[in-house]
């Protein structure tokens, strides 16, 4: 068994040093050998400030170290198909940022490469690793709750300041948040989550590419049919979604969901309907009720702050699944199953119409 997984970072921009590289220096597994940043000024300043080896602004830089292990990809979207294909050529293991690619036909083509080479293949998905997230699905797949028959989902988030591409400052306000907590070390590039060709879209491609991963995640099912509809408030891309669904199964999803929501409140809302239960969440608040048919409802312990969103766990994840000391709980296959639901949702609102989805599993099959 190996040491240490021998890792490097693409696209180290707020989120890759907010999150990704502060996980991979207090991994006692990991060795971070290098960073990349587009600008290498920048790359090299993150790598003396982080005490990283190396900071490289060309991808190919990075590729070339010798005894490499894995990546962590945490660009714009715009690079993630290009540089995750690279990475996994070369055998690499890789740990993508949601939203997974621009289309479903990319993200299948690197679910694809990446069986064929063996590696590990992670999505980034914080929600992924909740204790809530583990049950619901345990309840779920298990058949506690019966047959799954309809899922309702709200989620909403303070965005809006990114899909016009204000400053930090005006995007956060006075906002008590967990990426408030300290200043960031580098804040969002303006492009990454306002310009269509860049981000891809708004609310649709940012916060639904959670919510497409995290409903794969507990019940194993794949949208099949999709309604949307999109309002671009005064921005380049979706601010306010609403979506109906039909998963493979059966079972019937409403999303609502916006970015614009005020400072004061954000919400998570998942609630499950089977035939002989309910399971309720609220992801951002660590609650989760499930109800059964017969007997007590059952209130799990509300999860504290630190272990509502863990940002950490899946670059911990990534690391732990290549020394296979725990399992990839958060493969790449939930990122393609939300990039169908995404991919879908947007050709509804272009066509106006239902969009009936080729039957194509996550698995690239």
């Amino acid at each position: 068994m190996k040491n240490k997984v021998r890792c490097a970072v693409i696209g180290a921009g707020w989120w890759g040093t907010t999150a990704h590289i502060p996980a991979l220096l207090r991994h006692p597994k990991a060795e971070l050998l290098c960073v990349h940043h587009r600008d290498g000024d920048t790359a090299r300043k993150i790598a003396r400030d982080f005490g990283i080896p190396l900071g490289v602004a060309c991808v190919d830089d990075v590729l070339a170290i010798d005894n490499l292990d894995a990546v962590v990809i945490s660009s714009t979207v715009n690079m993630h198909y290009p540089q995750a294909r690279a990475a996994l050529e070369r055998g690499l293991h890789v740990l993508v940022e949601k939203p997974m690619t621009f289309n479903a036909a990319q993200a299948t083509a690197l679910v694809r490469l990446a069986a064929e080479r063996g590696v590990q293949f992670l999505i980034s998905g914080p929600w992924h690793y909740t204790e809530h997230a583990v049950e619901a699905r345990r309840l779920i797949r298990s058949g506690a709750i019966g047959d799954l028959k309809m899922i309702s989902v709200l989620m909403t988030n303070f965005c809006l300041g990114f899909f016009r591409g204000l400053p930090w400052k005006a995007i956060f306000a006075d906002t008590d948040s967990f990426e408030t907590a300290q200043p960031p070390y580098l804040k969002p590039e303006p492009e990454g989550s306002s310009d269509p060709a860049v981000c891809g879209g708004g609310q649709i491609y940012n916060q639904i590419s959670h919510v497409g991963g995290h409903l794969a995640f507990i019940t194993g099912e794949e949208p099949i049919e999709v309604f949307a509809r999109f309002d671009n408030h005064d921005t380049r891309v979706d601010v306010y979604d609403t979506l109906n669904v039909k998963l493979d199964g059966g079972a019937l999803v409403s999303i609502a969901s916006t970015g614009a929501t005020m400072p004061s409140e954000r919400n998570y809302e998942l609630r499950v309907f089977g035939s002989e239960g309910m399971i309720f969440m609220e992801l951002w608040r660590g609650t989760m009720q499930y109800h059964p048919r017969t007997g007590e409802v059952r209130d799990y312990r509300n999860l504290p702050d630190n272990a509502v969103y863990p940002i950490y766990a899946p670059t911990d994840n990534l690391v732990d699944s290549v020394l296979g000391a725990a399992p990839n709980q958060s493969p790449a296959v939930l990122g393609l199953s939300a990039m169908k639901l995404i991919e879908a949702a947007c050709e509804s609102v272009r066509t106006g119409g239902n969009v009936i989805m080729e039957e194509v599993r996550s698995d690239g099959t």
